[in-house]
């Protein structure tokens, strides 16, 4: 028996991403719905070789749904999750309304599925940072083996992760520039094709961002809150995809032979890491990928236990909806839900 699932947002990036992800890994799924916004009620979204047309959410009754996955923005969660959560079903919300809630547990499931325990609790899941999780996936299994004391992380997220209105902005303002048109900026602070913006986010009192402290908040709360952890977050010209630069300092000397080896035998991690021109990864080589990839491996000398390294995963998936649908996988496998459905054959 498979689950009634309702995906909130599903004319988004990420909420498109959750439909063809839930497809693509065989997620027992026996009726799916596509919730958006009234002004989106009867747009079409496809769901493997199905076509649903979205319902609104204000209409929509979730009573019996099994799973909701939210991906509507912070704002919509605050005001929908609660209340869906209330009204039986179990919310995994991609937003960053309840990510440090005491009550929601915030989960990456390589890292940390012990946590789905905490479900129940408001029938709430909170999804991480998009660049959190692909941090935590690579941070995990080397905190496993040599405890980690401090990490300075510079990242360089790409446009998707503000959003649809985001990638318009880097096409639009590329043509515009090379057609001598308007590149006025309207989504980002600054231009934003053939540049980079060292600030996501709104400036916090102490000169970081929130963007930067979402990232401290979240490794503390589902790897280790003892991690001394400094961050640069970075807006660059890339369509799909975020990378980040680390450098970690442990209590233990670890060689980058043997980082190698840890890494490679991670969950969700993938080394590609050769001292040639092209052995490392890129945004556009994760782009439609699920695995965190791991490059440039190799000892900091500034420090008496020291590695730095190159993370980069696709935003979307591993960011944002493959996690959301993993997190869902983990649900059904330990056993912490089971449907409420009827259904026993594939409907929409």
């Amino acid at each position: 028996m498979g689950y009634v699932v309702a995906v909130v947002g599903a004319t988004g990036n990420v909420g498109q991403e959750m439909l063809n992800i839930l497809e693509e890994l065989n997620f027992p799924v026996d009726k799916m719905h596509a919730i958006a916004s009234r002004k989106s009620k009867g747009v079409e979204v496809s769901f493997g070789d199905r076509t649903l047309k979205c319902e609104d959410l204000e209409q929509f009754d979730f009573s019996g749904v099994d799973i909701v996955l939210m991906s509507a923005g912070g704002k919509v969660s605050k005001e929908w999750s609660e209340k869906i959560g209330k009204a039986g079903p179990i919310v995994i919300d991609n937003s960053s309304a309840f990510r440090m809630d005491p009550d929601v547990p915030l989960i990456v499931p390589e890292v940390n599925p012990d946590a789905i325990k905490q479900a129940k609790k408001k029938n709430i899941i909170a999804n991480p940072n998009c660049s959190t999780a692909q941090l935590v996936v690579a941070l995990k299994p080397l905190h496993d083996a040599a405890k980690i004391k401090r990490a300075v992380v510079s990242t360089y997220q790409s446009v998707s992760g503000a959003g649809k209105e985001g990638m318009d902005e880097l096409w639009n303002q590329t043509k515009a520039i090379y057609g001598l048109g308007d590149a006025t900026p309207k989504v980002f602070p600054k231009q934003i094709a053939f540049n980079v913006l060292p600030f996501i986010g709104s400036f916090r009192d102490d000169g970081y961002t929130d963007e930067e402290a979402k990232m401290w908040d979240e490794t503390h709360k589902i790897l280790d809150p003892s991690i001394k952890l400094t961050v640069t977050c970075v807006r660059v010209p890339v369509f799909v995809g975020h990378s980040e630069s680390v450098t970690v300092e442990f209590d233990r000397p670890i060689s980058p032979d043997e980082a190698r080896a840890i890494l490679r035998d991670a969950p969700g991690v993938q080394v590609i890491d050769k001292q040639e021109a092209d052995g490392y990864i890129t945004p556009i080589d994760a782009a439609g990928e699920h695995a965190v990839y791991v490059s440039r491996i190799r000892k900091d000398h500034t420090v008496e236990n020291g590695l730095s390294f190159w993370v980069v995963s696709d935003n979307l998936r591993k960011g944002a909806a493959l996690n959301a649908v993993q997190i869902a996988q983990l649900l059904d496998e330990a056993g912490v839900i089971t449907p409420k459905s009827g259904y026993r054959t594939l409907t929409v």
